[in-house]
């Protein structure tokens, strides 16, 4: 053999065996992760659990954030589901999105730890999440006021919906339709689900004599540019983790749910039916739902937890506490919201709140 072909063969020789070993070195290599776009609620996660999942199984997780339920859906409606992965909803939203077709089925074989949720808020609804949702946290809405600036204890709604001449210009109300008619009801003695035109035209009437005393109907603030915190808000609806949160920023502020009852909410973990990472969907759920994690979820939101495991692992004096954990007589007094009502309550219902925001 002549020096060149020797020269050739070994060139050739080499280069065989760099592409072994690229070829190699490639398929020990896992394929690159699909990115976990979640929808949720600002400042309704403990950072470090998204953190360790993501180091766990190698998947980011992307939050991708909604400033109220009717914000949601119309985020979702721009893209028919697609684009998001996991999606918090509100429990009465679940038949809504589901009768759309955007909500993946999800069992116990996808998400092993949906054996620990309470049965109780699988069956919350008139139709029923159980199937399609998995619960996240629960909670109820009261009243957070200023202490400092209202010197009688406050123990109804009739304080909020029926306001005294101090209160004009000081008071924050959520940005929610079924939330300002349902307990404007509550505060008339009827019931939040209110199937009567004559009941829902006296809320209406309600509302609209409060409403030169709302500063805003808006989106809470959980930092100290809060109105609650610097005392632009006297007075206010909130929900129970909220106003816990803001009470740490301002020892002034106090938080009561009413005598009436209140609202009571569930929140659930969906996976989308568009979504292309159903897989990576369920892991995450099924991660969140562990009891430790469901445990440290819940005192970092400051909700009550639907996961019985984790309950079992919380604090008594976390479990002891009536604004974590309303009362059996405040849950007796309390109703969920339940979307099966008539369009034309509905409807009824929207024109109300478009009166009050416009």
């Amino acid at each position: 053999m002549n020096c060149n072909n020797f020269n050739k063969l070994q060139f050739f020789m080499m280069l065989f065996s760099g592409f072994l070993w690229v070829s190699s070195a490639s398929a020990a290599q896992p394929p690159p992760s699909q990115e976990l776009v979640f929808l949720n609620w600002s400042e309704y996660m403990e950072p470090e659990l998204i953190k360790e999942f993501s180091e766990q199984y190698q998947i980011p997780v992307k939050e991708v954030f909604f400033e109220s339920d009717l914000a949601r859906t119309d985020m979702l409606l721009r893209t028919q589901g697609q684009g998001y992965d996991v999606v918090l909803t509100v429990g009465m939203d679940v038949s809504v999105y589901r009768k759309r077709g955007w909500l993946a089925p999800i069992t116990t074989t996808q998400v092993p730890h949906l054996k620990y949720a309470a049965p109780r808020w699988l069956d919350a609804f008139e139709q029923s999440a159980k199937g399609y949702g998995v619960p996240y946290l629960w909670g109820g809405l009261g009243i957070l006021y200023r202490k400092d600036k209202i010197n009688t204890p406050i123990d109804s709604w009739k304080a909020l919906f029926e306001p005294s001449a101090a209160l004009k210009h000081h008071i924050h109300m959520q940005r929610d339709p079924r939330d300002i008619v349902g307990l404007a009801l509550k505060s008339l003695g009827y019931s939040y689900n209110s199937k009567s035109r004559k009941e829902l035209k006296q809320a209406e009437q309600l509302l609209l004599a409060q409403k030169p005393w709302v500063a805003s109907y808006g989106v809470p603030i959980l930092n100290e540019t809060s109105g609650f915190v610097t005392g632009d808000y006297w007075l206010g609806m909130a929900f129970n983790g909220d106003a816990l949160a803001l009470k740490e920023l301002n020892e002034q502020l106090e938080f009561v749910i009413p005598k009436e009852g209140t609202g009571l909410w569930c929140d659930y973990l969906t996976v989308m039916q568009a979504s292309k990472n159903k897989e990576a969907a369920f892991k995450f759920i099924n991660f969140l739902n562990q009891p430790e994690h469901a445990m440290r979820l819940a005192q970092y939101v400051q909700y009550a937890s639907p996961n019985q495991a984790a309950e079992a692992l919380l604090p008594s004096e976390y479990l002891k506490n009536p604004l974590i954990y309303p009362t059996q007589q405040v849950l007796e007094r309390s109703e969920t919201g339940q979307p099966s009502l008539p369009p034309r309550m509905k409807k009824m219902r929207t024109a109300i709140y478009n009166k009050l925001i416009r």
